[in-house]
């Protein structure tokens, strides 16, 4: 299944001169834990240029007695973006969220535009789901064989 389908498409932004305090406000309006920090490109488009969490903002603003008014996301964001393409597998995206040690990530178009967000928690999920179904087969499975016996 393509990561695409899973995906959470109502994105919450915010641009790199974002202040920590605006950003907190964000994702309390918003009830998220996260921002994806973007450049806007001509036309509207914009582009993933990092993830800031309200957690980066308590250990880096906040617990260090920073100004959060003054404090940018450009300052929190890691350089090294892990992004997954939509056209993605989950399997492929779970391996590249494992390998990276990360918890979310933006998925992109083959662009790279931002169209999307994939988490742990939205992994879990599925997979729940799909056990769910399995466990169902189970038991399906074990009453047509007992149907049969008799």
């Amino acid at each position: 299944m393509p990561v695409g389908e899973i995906c959470v498409r109502d994105v919450v932004i915010a641009g790199p001169e974002t202040t920590a305090r605006e950003a907190a406000q964000l994702m309390a309006k918003h009830h998220v834990g996260n921002l994806v920090v973007v450049r806007e490109e001509v036309g509207g488009r914009v582009t993933p240029v990092g993830i800031v969490t309200d957690r980066d903002i308590v250990r880096n603003v906040v617990a260090e007695e920073l100004d959060p008014a003054a404090f940018v996301l450009s300052d929190l964001v890691y350089r090294d973006l892990v992004t997954v393409r939509e056209d993605q597998g989950v399997f492929e995206c779970m391996q590249q969220m494992r390998i990276n040690g990360i918890r979310r990530m933006p998925v992109v178009d083959a662009d790279g535009g931002l169209v999307g967000i994939v988490s742990l928690d939205d992994l879990v999920q599925l997979l729940a789901e799909e056990m769910s179904e399995l466990g169902k087969l189970i038991v399906r499975e074990q009453a047509r064989e007992a149907a049969f016996s008799r």
